[in-house]
């Protein structure tokens, strides 16, 4: 690394870590603002753990901030210091002298792309069971009245939830039968836990039934027992009693009691899935088209946020050659550009649902149109 490279490199890493430190912060304390009223007594360590879960999601929504404010500081500190018009004098180019910005960008890129496609979707699960299990206590509560889907054509339903004894009341487990939406398995259990990725139900019935059958039943003679017992039988297939009321039965579920609370507890769910499941939704047989277009966006979303680092890193270099004079001004610029890239960015995702051929070109939009943006002012400047 020459020279050149190394001293705008020391110029980029202090903007770069600070404005990280005060985004992060400032979006950690909004967490915790807004639940505040729900951690009343909890302990301290506890609620910094949660607040660490969210990190790796936190900093993938603040890192393109932190690289404006780093270019605009920087670039800016050197071009009101005379240091740019010094180096230009000398035969070095603005590109050659702006390379650093661009090798710190992409780190920074790959960085963001690692967090959020491996790391982020897991801490977030973490997140919303801890949440839920842990400082408020509420656990499954908010899925009482609720049917949920627990994958693997496994739906679950309670009518109440105690968070003491972490125990489901008037539980239904349901399974239907890929090919035959009238045929399933229905479960009815009088209580019933759910930990890790099992159900432990008491006081349970398991049915299979066969509602196709069902017009047969009615119109068998009530005078001919024989045939209503055939017809019967045909209707219900399997009835599984258990031989003593503490019988327990175990049934093993598709999403985990952690994933089911990141995706159901709150009104907007978690976003848990990563590079594996957004693969597997794209490329496996079966999937239905809803759900693998929404795949799509999810998984171009997650691409294309960290790739903004580079491409703000290139819009801002001209407004911090023409007006980055002052820590002040360059702070005021960088957020200007964030919350532009972020209002376009959150429109684009709202065209690309409106897009199914290719929804592509919304979620990349913002990236787009700052990057031309930001080559047409850097040649102007």
């Amino acid at each position: 690394m020459s020279r050149l490279a190394r001293y705008v490199t020391a110029e980029l890493i202090p903007p770069l870590l600070a404005g990280t430190l005060l985004f992060t912060a400032i979006l950690s304390f909004g967490y915790f603002f807004v639940s505040s009223q729900w951690l009343s007594g909890v302990p301290v360590g506890l609620i910094a753990r949660w607040i660490a879960y969210q990190l790796p999601d936190t900093l993938v929504k603040v890192f393109p901030m932190a690289v404006v404010l780093m270019t605009v500081v920087a670039f800016g500190r050197m071009s009101t210091e005379r240091e740019l018009i010094a180096v230009q004098s000398g035969g070095v180019s603005l590109g050659r002298a702006a390379r650093p910005v661009a090798v710190v960008a992409a780190l920074v890129t790959a960085l963001a792309l690692w967090l959020s496609l491996w790391v982020a979707p897991k801490a977030n699960v973490e997140t919303r069971g801890l949440y839920w299990d842990a400082l408020t206590g509420a656990g499954l509560s908010q899925l009482a009245g609720k049917t949920v889907d627990l994958g693997g054509n496994l739906t679950l339903a309670m009518k109440g939830y105690d968070p003491k004894t972490r125990q489901m009341q008037g539980v239904r487990v349901e399974k239907w039968t890929p090919d035959n939406h009238r045929r399933g398995t229905i479960i009815l259990a009088d209580s019933g836990t759910f930990e890790a990725s099992r159900l432990t139900l008491k006081g349970y019935g398991v049915y299979t039934v066969n509602y196709g059958a069902v017009p047969a039943l009615a119109r068998v003679p009530d005078t001919d027992p024989l045939a209503l017992r055939a017809a019967l039988n045909e209707v219900f297939t399997s009835v599984v009693v258990p031989a003593q009321a503490s019988d327990t039965l175990n049934v093993d579920t598709g999403l985990s009691r952690k994933e089911t609370l990141a995706k159901y507890a709150d009104a907007i769910g978690a976003d848990a899935e990563g590079w594996p499941q957004l693969i597997t939704k794209l490329t496996a047989p079966g999937v239905p088209a809803a759900e693998r277009q929404e795949a799509r966006v999810n998984l171009n979303r997650k691409l294309a946020l960290p790739f903004a680092n580079l491409v703000l890193a290139l819009a801002a270099l001209p407004f911090a050659l023409r007006f980055g004079r002052t820590l002040g001004v360059s702070l005021g610029i960088a957020l200007l550009i964030a919350v532009a890239y972020y209002l376009l960015f959150f429109v684009g995702l709202t065209l690309a649902s409106q897009l199914p051929g290719l929804p592509e070109l919304g979620v990349w939009l913002a990236n787009l149109v700052f990057a031309v943006s930001g080559l047409w002012l850097l040649r102007r400047t």
